[in-house]
């Protein structure tokens, strides 16, 4: 019995919806009859469907009423037009459709049992379209202009969709309205639109709807520059922000990662819109620093995400560093970062410099600039220290010397503040940072250093005005800085860099105490032998070049590093540098420098250094070691007998010719195919030059090879 009762339902329901279906069908043919005006046909059949109040049944029965009647609404033109009949008929039957087919849609969340509800709301959302079909056939109505939207249809449909209090349908209405009817519509009846934002629920994404409701409107700017002043006519920047606010305050739960990414997108519209107002960015990020005023570091990953996004906006708009430097309110927000943000933000900056060859030329923007980037250049956080990647970290510190670089100013004065800005920040950045970012700050000094060796400092107007020695005694106080962090190597080659800027300038104090300063470094801190014989070398190449010494300060200097390298600790290394030692006391383009007989000294010095070493290596392995070092000196005295030395002679290079030929046949010298490789290149030079002739030919004449 039971099962024959739901059966005769089924029938009776089946039955009734066939029925309801005719209806409709033959409402649409009587409209086309036009035996009766087409505004009553379709009022009395939105009336009908008012029968059915099940939900589904009735949401599939208005789809089929809004399909079959879409070609025969009131629109101008139509030919179902009549005299008494208005495109507002049309718009008050699909707004009357709309209405209760959205009670239907909201309905349906209420039956059944609650354990179903998820199954419920996921039909819910399968069924939307058919809901959301009204108003796109109100936005094909060509009837429907700004005015009728303006003060019709957009305060109805708002109307239904604040007062529906669902999430899903505020959510997808919404959406549908902003994606549905055109920009211009939009933009004028911006106001009003907004005005619903606050009013929806709390858990509605609102953020979504007004960045898509933003990104459309940026959209329309950029496709036409005509529309631009529509823009600054209704105040949308003024309006848009307004509604952001008043969103975020209603909505007291939304997370950060909301809030901000509302801001990414108002300020995303306004680099779009008026790249120009720059007081609107700046706008911007004040309420954003606003919102995180109070609130601890951001520990939400997709908010730290945003903020890189809004951080950057400015940067890809304006390609220039500079630009962000005038917004007040962007170093406000980088202080909301947490450290790891706040370094990838920095890195940011310092691309977008490199990247656009940004030159930053005061130091009021230097001092903005440095502290934007302050998460690389000191520790913000302690306990991070000890986490750093060694990769990375080398990376971030490069990248702050090659921006150190990139800071550059004509006017000697003002690059000489940039400098003393850069070292105040750069000196804060500890130990591991400073081997990175001093010797670019030296170098930028230096730059200016010779572009001030003409000047003499008297300069009218200035009291204290840029001068070599001021700046030469800012580079001593830094590098004594770095020397003192265990980087020795470091610093003495920059005491050496400023020791020949010095004598450029024929500033003979200042450049004998910077090779004071490195030969302290030398005697205290340079520890490792391989370090002694590069830092030697360095030493002795620099004081070669140096031509403004006196006689007594040469002496001294000269010396000192005579003495160094007769102690090196292996042989070959003293024997090297006792050599090259002798370029000191010979300097061609120096006349007053031609002392051959300590030029002799310093190379028979080497020899016996050399024949020392073959006798220790004949004595603890049982054989001379190779003849390289032979060769070598070899060559300096073929080097200073070229250059006229009187004590070098033609005897000598002999002798010692014979020497290496008798070491070379040796049974106990080691066979080594590269020094004798060189000795027979230098034998083919010899002989290069007897075949030369004139003087130089002469001069090689007695020597037999």
């Amino acid at each position: 019995m039971r099962v024959d009762m739901a059966f005769r339902l089924l029938i009776y329901t089946n039955l009734c919806n066939m029925l309801e279906i005719y209806c409709l069908d033959l409402g649409s043919v009587y409209i086309k009859s036009k035996e009766a005006p087409a505004k009553d046909v379709l009022k009395d059949l939105v009336e009908m469907c008012r029968g059915v109040q099940h939900p589904i049944r009735g949401l599939f029965l208005r789809s089929y009423l809004a399909q079959v009647s879409r070609d025969k609404l009131l629109d101008l033109g139509s030919k179902y037009e009549g005299a008494e009949d208005t495109v507002m008929d049309a718009v008050e039957f699909v707004l009357q459709n709309f209405t209760e087919m959205n009670k239907l849609w909201v309905r349906m969340q209420h039956q059944g049992p609650v354990w179903v509800k998820e199954k419920l709301e996921k039909e819910r959302s399968e069924l939307r379209d058919l809901v959301g079909k009204n108003l796109h056939v109100l936005s094909q109505i060509e009837g429907v202009d700004l005015e009728i939207y303006r003060d019709t249809v957009l305060p109805r449909v708002l109307e239904q969709v604040v007062n529906c209090k669902d999430e899903l349908a505020q959510y997808y209405f919404m959406d549908c309205i902003i994606q549905v009817f055109p920009d211009e519509y939009h933009l004028q009846t911006l106001e009003t639109l907004l005005g619903a934002c606050p009013q929806l629920q709390p858990t509605v994404d609102v953020k979504t709807v007004l960045s898509r409701l933003m990104a459309r409107l940026s959209n329309y700017a950029a496709s036409s520059a005509d529309v631009l002043p529509e823009f600054l006519q209704v105040e949308a920047f003024a309006k848009l922000s307004s509604a952001i606010g008043k969103v975020i305050e209603a909505q007291v739960d939304m997370p950060i990662v909301g809030a901000v990414a509302l801001y990414v997108s108002l300020l995303t519209f306004t680099l779009h819109v008026h790249p120009e107002r720059l007081d609107y960015v700046d706008q911007v990020l004040g309420a954003c620093v606003k919102k995180l005023s109070g609130k601890p570091k951001l520990e939400d990953i997709r908010a730290k995400k945003q903020f890189v996004a809004l951080l950057s906006a400015p940067l890809e708009k304006y390609n220039d560093i500079v630009t962000a430097l005038t917004l007040s309110n962007y170093p406000h927000v980088m202080d909301c970062l947490d450290y790891e943000t706040n370094k990838i933000m920095a890195m940011v900056i310092i691309q977008s410099a490199m990247k656009n060859n940004t030159c930053i030329s005061t130091a009021d923007k230097v001092e903005v600039l440095f502290e934007l980037i302050k998460g690389l250049i000191k520790d913000l956080d302690e306990t991070a220290t000890d986490e750093l990647d060694e990769e990375d970290f080398k990376e971030e510190q490069n990248s702050v010397a090659c921006l150190i670089h990139m800071l550059y100013n004509d006017d000697s004065e003002e690059m000489l503040k940039i400098i003393c800005v850069v070292r105040k920040h750069i000196m804060a950045g500890g130990s591991q940072r400073l081997p990175f970012t001093v010797p670019p700050l030296i170098f930028s000094a230096l730059r200016l250093v010779r572009k001030l060796q003409d000047q003499d400092g008297n300069v009218v107007g200035e009291e204290e005005p840029a001068t070599p020695k001021k700046v030469f005694q800012l580079l001593n106080e830094t590098i004594e800085a770095l020397s003192s962090v265990s980087s020795p190597e470091l610093a003495l080659r920059l005491y050496l860099q400023c020791a020949e800027a010095a004598n450029d300038c024929d500033l003979e104090p200042v450049a004998y105490e910077f090779f004071t300063q490195a030969f302290i470094l030398y005697e205290e801190e340079v520890a490792d032998s391989k370090a002694q014989v590069t830092a030697l070398h360095l030493i002795i190449g620099a004081l070669q070049r140096m031509n403004v010494f006196g006689v007594e300060n040469r002496d001294t200097l000269t010396h000192k590093a005579t003495g160094h390298s007769a102690k090196l600790l292996k042989k070959p290394d003293q024997c090297r540098a006792v050599y090259a030692c002798s370029h000191l006391f010979w300097v061609d383009d120096q006349d007053g420098i031609k002392d051959g007989e300590r030029v002799l000294l310093c190379l028979k010095r080497a020899l016996r250094i050399a024949n020392a070493a073959q006798q220790i290596a004949n004595a603890t392995r049982g054989c001379s070691g190779p003849v390289t070092l032979f060769v070598e000196i070899l060559n300096k005295y073929l080097y200073f007998f070229e250059k006229g030395n009187p004590q070098i002679t033609s005897a000598a290079i002999q002798g010692l010719i014979e020497l290496i030929t008798n070491e070379m046949q040796s049974d106990s010298t080691t066979p080594d195919p590269a020094s004798d490789a060189f000795f027979a290149s230098t034998i083919r030079y010899i002989q290069f030059q007897k075949q030369k002739g004139g003087v130089m030919g002469e001069k090689f004449g007695p020597i037999k090879v």
